[in-house]
């Protein structure tokens, strides 16, 4: 007994281990625990991100209404009132010839587009054309190889079958290795047949390249093309001071009391709706694009062989130049404002609209 008890401390673990299915099922809820706690971080981070969105939102919110008190202040009282009037017709001066020249542009990327996908296409062809050509070539060559190996082997063959005597036994064995020389030669010529097949459905089965969008050239010269229509939309209105009224009010979020007294602010006005008038007409507008541009194609001048903007020096008016003084058909020396460099002043809103 004494020895038993001094055998005590040796303990047996009779119970069965844990089946591997438990493991299993305790190690995924492991994997499913790690799992949740990073989709509730990424939850929470988004739900920072929304709060902060609401909250800048909630300011934009608070700072147009502001905005929108002050100008139904403004249109309360008339001297105040004018001025407010001139501000947002001014804005939509600049406004709509933005809209001009982006619709021009619009346009002639529409339709350069059209002209260079076509263009594509019809590379596409003639390069398919140039493989095709010598791939036919060879499928006619290895069609004719293959039927002219078969006829072969079958006059041998038909041959090979008269002769059933003993005596045609020299015969037969010649045969026999003229017709195993000529199988193979039909073989090689039908592989070849095979091989030729293949390479004309590989050429047919060519994708057409995907289109690589407007050439730079392609680009410049629609940017060009929009230089001018902004220099021709500029000299309309190039004895009156809207052009830089309306560059000033755009770029001023808050009404300005800067124009004057009712009677010079309804003047203004009458201006301006004369204004959309002259930029909104389509008489000449053409060739006085295509003039101004071919002027702009031999100044312009670019950074590097990637750029589709010219530089802004290259494209201003110099002295004695024909198309920067005819203030409305002004004679260059009669003291009329000269042309303003609309890609420098970033007149309506040009570089907005400009491809790059």
């Amino acid at each position: 007994m004494k020895a038993l008890r001094q055998l005590g401390f040796l303990k047996l673990n009779l119970r069965p281990d844990g089946s591997p299915a438990e493991d299993g099922r305790v190690m995924a809820l492991f994997r499913n625990r790690a799992e949740l706690k990073k989709a509730y971080g990424e939850l929470q981070e988004e739900i920072y991100r929304l709060k902060d969105r609401v909250k800048q939102q909630e300011g934009a919110t608070q700072r147009v209404q502001e905005m929108l008190g002050t100008l139904e202040t403004r249109l309360g009282v008339a001297e105040t009132a004018y001025p407010a009037l001139v501000f947002y017709q001014l804005r939509k001066l600049w406004q709509c010839g933005r809209e001009l020249i982006d619709q021009f542009v619009q346009d002639l990327v529409r339709q350069q587009d059209e002209r260079e996908r076509r263009q594509h296409l019809a590379e596409h062809n003639r390069r398919q054309f140039t493989i095709r050509q010598p791939a036919e070539q060879q499928l006619r060559g290895a069609e004719t190889r293959s039927m002219e190996a078969a006829g072969h082997v079958a006059r041998l063959e038909e041959e090979r079958a008269r002769l059933t005597r003993f005596w045609h036994y020299f015969k037969r064995r010649t045969l026999d290795q003229r017709l195993a020389a000529v199988h193979a030669a039909a073989t090689a010529a039908h592989a070849a047949l095979s091989d030729a097949r293949a390479a004309l459905e590989t050429i047919d089965k060519e994708p057409i390249p995907e289109f690589p969008g407007l050439s730079i050239e392609a680009r410049r010269a629609i940017n060009l093309a929009a230089i001018a229509y902004a220099e021709a939309l500029c000299l309309r209105l190039v004895k009156t001071p809207l052009v830089g009224l309306a560059r000033e009010a755009t770029s001023r979020r808050e009404v300005t009391d800067e124009y004057g007294t009712q009677q010079e602010c309804e003047a203004l006005m009458q201006q301006i709706e004369r204004a959309q008038g002259l930029i909104q007409a389509r008489n000449n507008i053409t060739q006085e694009i295509k003039s101004r541009t071919e002027r702009l194609k031999q100044v312009a001048r670019y950074r590097g062989a990637a750029d589709t903007s010219p530089t802004m020096d290259s494209v201003a008016f110099s002295e004695g130049d024909v198309l920067g003084g005819e203030a409305l058909g002004a004679a260059p020396d009669s003291g009329a404002a000269r042309m303003p460099n609309v890609l420098a002043g970033d007149t309506w809103d040009l570089f907005r609209i400009l491809l790059r």
